[in-house]
C-alpha cells in the first residue's frame, strides 16, 4: 500500500535524514519526496514523502511524531497505480 506523509519539520541539520531513517527502520520504502520552506511559517520545512509498505501507517506516524525535529505528521492514503478514480 502507498501513503503520502505530510510533514512539518523544524529546519535543523539532519532533520530530513532522521525522518528518512525512521521510515526505513519501520519497514517502509520512500518512493518520492517533495518539499518547500515556508518563510511565513518561521521557515519550517513542509515535506511530502510518499512511502510504500505493508505495515499499518499509524505506527509510522506515531514514531515520526517522536522525532525531535518533526512538528506534525498527517497520513494520506494513495490509490494504487492503474486504479481509476
Amino acid at each position: 500500500m502507498q501513503y503520502r506523509l505530510d510533514l512539518v519539520l523544524t529546519p535543523a541539520e539532519g532533520a530530513l535524514l532522521r525522518v528518512l531513517g525512521m521510515v526505513e527502520r519501520r519497514g517502509f520504502a520512500p518512493c518520492n519526496i517533495a518539499g518547500s520552506r515556508q518563510p511565513a511559517d518561521a521557515g519550517r520545512w513542509h515535506v511530502q514523502l510518499e512511502v510504500s509498505g505493508e505495515r499499518p501507517p499509524e505506527t509510522l506516524c506515531r514514531q515520526l511524531e517522536k522525532v525531535y525535529d518533526c512538528e506534525s505528521v498527517r497520513i494520506v492514503p494513495l490509490e494504487p497505480a492503474g486504479v481509476a478514480a
